[in-house]
């Protein structure tokens, strides 16, 4: 059975240049090597008539996201930067919702925090495939215990059936045995993994 139809969404996670490409300054380890796989499940999805959306983080210079401002992270994925642009050979056959543009935490494509009052606010995705009538969305992308996990999780919790595409996604592990983490926090609120 075909993991899409007409009900169904893709959403492909962050697949940027700081992230998929080895000169960005957060690569993911193997960041690049999902391009062809996340390619390929966007001409499936789109010959089965599914929504295809992407999620890009889209940082002001200064946020309290990064190190430099007492963050966590170096800085990445400064708003119409080379780093925050798609990776070239990436097919891009749908919208784009950006997260983080006003300096808040912005790891799932659903939602973002303000870094400071911990305020959630929404990113249009969920009205996007409210709008479509998305009953299932797959999930792939970078990175996956990062922002592909917080995207899944999210839309686990907004109702719809959710599936993360292991061989379409790669970690950061920051700490040893994030992926595997990540994955066994996925499994348990229900997210299929594939």
């Amino acid at each position: 059975m075909s993991l899409y139809d007409g009900e169904t969404a893709l959403i492909v996670v962050d697949l940027q240049n700081d992230f998929a490409d080895p000169e960005g300054s957060l690569y993911v380890p193997g960041g690049e090597e999902i391009v062809p796989i996340v390619n390929r499940e966007i001409e499936r999805a789109r010959a089965a008539g599914a929504f295809v959306v992407y999620t890009q983080d889209w940082h002001p210079r200064d946020t309290p996201h990064f190190a430099k401002d007492g963050g966590i992270w170096p800085v990445h994925c400064v708003g119409d930067s080379w780093g925050a642009g798609l990776h070239p050979d990436l097919e891009v056959a749908g919208p784009t919702v950006r997260k983080g543009t006003g300096g808040e935490d912005g790891y799932s494509g659903f939602s973002v925090r303000d870094a400071q009052s911990g305020e959630q606010s929404g990113t249009g995705l969920a009205e996007s495939l409210a709008e479509r009538d998305v009953a299932r969305v797959v999930v792939v992308g970078l990175a996956l215990d990062y922002c592909v996990k917080a995207t899944a999780l999210d839309a686990a919790a907004g109702g719809w059936h959710t599936t993360v595409l292991e061989e379409a996604t790669r970690a950061v592990n920051l700490e040893p045995n994030d992926a595997r983490r990540a994955l066994e926090e996925l499994a348990a609120a229900g997210v299929v993994l594939a």
